[in-house]
């Protein structure tokens, strides 16, 4: 039996030697690599904060002192000291979730995988603990370098700073970055202080003196190693950037020396005042594929070969994200004003390419979509276009900027949703099923859902040459499918990509072979239908309003929540015009959808050519509401 074998909970910390943890902590690195590499998920991260969770877990005593990650997919190693060792499903439908969630856990605290919302989460539990007579209680927060970049985390430190007499001990995870290398400011102060010469010959110089000493002069090095770490702190001058927040620093610790880790964090905990722990890890720790990867240090990967860190499934074709990438390059080329922006995810949302292409104008502003998008109302006023690339999740974070500094000034910027509609394994938060319905709201907001490669690159065209106002492209996570043709264009520019007289299909994006696939179905039983792709589905074209007149049923099909979605737009549209034609606004539930495949959670909300076709049979059957119009005859 392995010592990991032996932990069914935090408490079983207690018992191990120093030694014995830290064969613990190799076991759970070739635990990670192995298991990880079966399902895919996030390998780097949780590689790099074994030996701080496992001294967490030895110092504080969770679930009676929370632990809160920023964010939660460094959460691995917390889940097998907790008691949940069966990785053999992680990411699917039934196992476990790749983020720390409740319904798993008592030790779970926060699900949300959105970064810097820690300290904010911290300060409200720590605030109602003192409120409620709980001083004995000690609210963790662990928090990525590249969180720091948020302004939410400032905001929620000026705030713990405010009111300082409770139990709050903030650990900076500090690897040097978040998804990519952390970007900014702060990240230049932080790295200052990583490579720092009197940090390091300092640190290493006192090592050596008391290794010479042989067991007495280890001991008492041990002994002195806080006050150490004070000391090299300000002779370093990193006490400077926390000292006039009224928040104690302790550090920079090496993140993977088990023993000077656990001892900073007690310290922390005995302080009984918030207190910030700084501790300098390594993304990948342990595994070479990892630590050599440039790109993101195994961030996150799909199914590998544990040896050599190569993929073992091979693309199963080319990805929305790749043309993008593409796109966005010859668009670039072309227009001299276009700009990109990115929120710490440059390659992952295809910005990569145009920032080697073009690196004075593509800017990547940290974990910090709001000012990102303000920062770009900005950019148009001075007489570029901006591209703002990002998952359609995050964009959730910026709609008020969106609103109030793009939309109102009429500003010409285009935001590009990666991974809009439902994405599956990462789980709730990750899904992008709001954009469409928070999005359609904006007064002046045009919004192109592609159905296809050749969309795609059209209707990126089509966005930044419009400077009046913001448009949206959106596209879901994944390969692209097989182009489909249109059998016409409408004047207006709806593509029509089957005729029939019976029933309206007005699909969003690639939801157009889903109609595609009904229509057939519907074909055999003598019921024909037509299907339309908008390309832009916001605002609706006057086309689909004509269209949705001559026949006797419309079904709209988005992969977004249906409450509030393009689906009820249309019934608008069509009531302002005078259409009594019936409408049956298809789409996912206003539910907070769990981790599954894509096609699993589309296939839950019904939306697959088979249920849709046997729905829409009942409803020109007249056996299922909203009833078809009955035929002109």
């Amino acid at each position: 039996m392995t010592i990991l074998d032996r932990i069914q909970g935090p408490r079983d910390l207690d018992a191990l030697s120093l030694e014995e943890r830290r064969m613990l902590a190799a076991e759970i690195r070739e635990f990670l690599i192995a298991e990880v590499a079966k399902t895919g998920g996030h390998l780097g991260p949780n590689l790099g904060v074994v030996e701080l969770t496992i001294a967490m877990h030895r110092v504080f005593q969770s679930p009676r002192d929370p632990m809160v990650f920023d964010t939660g997919h460094q959460s691995y190693v917390h889940k097998l000291l907790t008691g949940r060792q069966d990785f053999s499903e992680l990411r699917q439908r039934e196992g476990l979730a790749g983020y720390p969630q409740r319904s798993e856990s008592e030790h779970d605290i926060v699900e949300n995988s959105h970064a810097s919302t820690s300290l904010s989460w911290a300060d409200g539990i720590s605030r109602a603990f003192a409120q409620t007579g709980q001083r004995d209680r000690t609210v963790v927060a662990v928090v990525g370098d590249g969180a720091l970049t948020g302004g939410m985390t400032w905001e929620a430190l000026n705030n713990i700073t405010d009111d300082n007499a409770r139990g709050l001990v903030i650990v900076v995870n500090d690897n040097g970055r978040s998804y990519a290398p952390t970007i900014g400011g702060m990240a230049r102060f932080l790295n200052s202080v990583r490579t720092q010469d009197t940090y390091l010959d300092l640190q290493e110089g006192s090592e050596k003196l008391f290794s010479r000493l042989g067991k007495p002069g280890r001991s008492l090095y041990r002994g002195v190693r806080g006050g150490l770490h004070g000391f090299l702190s300000r002779a370093s001058n990193n006490d400077h950037l926390f000292s006039n927040l009224d928040i104690k620093y302790l550090g920079p610790i090496d993140g993977h020396d088990l023993e000077a880790v656990e001892q900073t964090l007690r310290q922390a905990k005995e302080y009984g005042r918030p207190a910030l722990v700084h501790v300098i890890t390594e993304k990948g720790r342990g595994y070479a594929p990892a630590e050599n990867d440039e790109a993101d240090q195994f961030h996150a990967i799909g199914q590998i070969d544990p040896g050599s860190g190569t993929p073992l499934a091979k693309s199963s074709g080319r990805s929305w994200t790749s043309v993008f990438r593409d796109r966005i390059v010859e668009l670039a080329d072309e227009r001299p004003e276009i700009v990109g922006i990115t929120a710490a995810m440059l390659a992952p949302t295809g910005l990569d390419r145009f920032a080697e292409r073009h690196p004075d104008r593509v800017f990547d502003v940290g974990i910090a979509e709001q000012h990102a998008v303000t920062s770009a109302a900005g950019l148009a006023f001075g007489g570029l276009h901006p591209v703002f690339a990002v998952y359609a999740t995050f964009m959730n974070r910026a709609v008020d900027q969106l609103i109030m500094d793009v939309a109102l000034h009429r500003a010409g910027v285009t935001f590009v949703l990666d991974r809009s509609g439902v994405t599956g394994p990462d789980g709730a938060s990750h899904n992008g099923v709001w954009d469409l319905a928070m999005l359609q709201i904006v007064p002046g907001i045009r919004i192109a859902a592609p159905r296809d490669e050749e969309t795609l690159n059209e209707v990126l065209g089509e966005a930044v040459a419009i400077d009046d106002g913001p448009t949206v492209v959106r596209y879901p996570k994944g390969a692209v499918g097989e182009d489909l043709p249109a059998v016409r264009r409408t004047g207006d520019g709806v593509d029509v990509l089957r005729e029939g007289g019976d029933v309206l299909f007005v699909t969003v994006g690639p939801m157009a072979q889903v109609a595609l696939d009904a229509a057939e179905i519907l074909q055999e039983q003598g019921i024909t239908a037509s299907v339309v792709d908008p390309r832009w589905v916001v605002p609706v074209a006057e086309s689909v309003v004509e269209l949705a007149r001559e026949h006797r049923l419309l079904i709209s099909i988005e992969d977004g929540i249906r409450v509030g979605g393009v689906g009820t737009r249309i019934r608008q549209a069509l009531r302002d015009a005078g259409v009594d034609t019936a409408v049956s606004e298809l789409g996912t539930p206003d539910e907070f959808l769990p981790h599954a495949s894509r096609g699993e959670l589309l296939a839950d909300a019904g939306l697959t050519a088979e249920q849709i076709a046997a729905d829409v049979a009942a409803q020109v059957r007249g056996t299922k509401i909203p009833v078809a119009r009955p035929t002109a005859d």
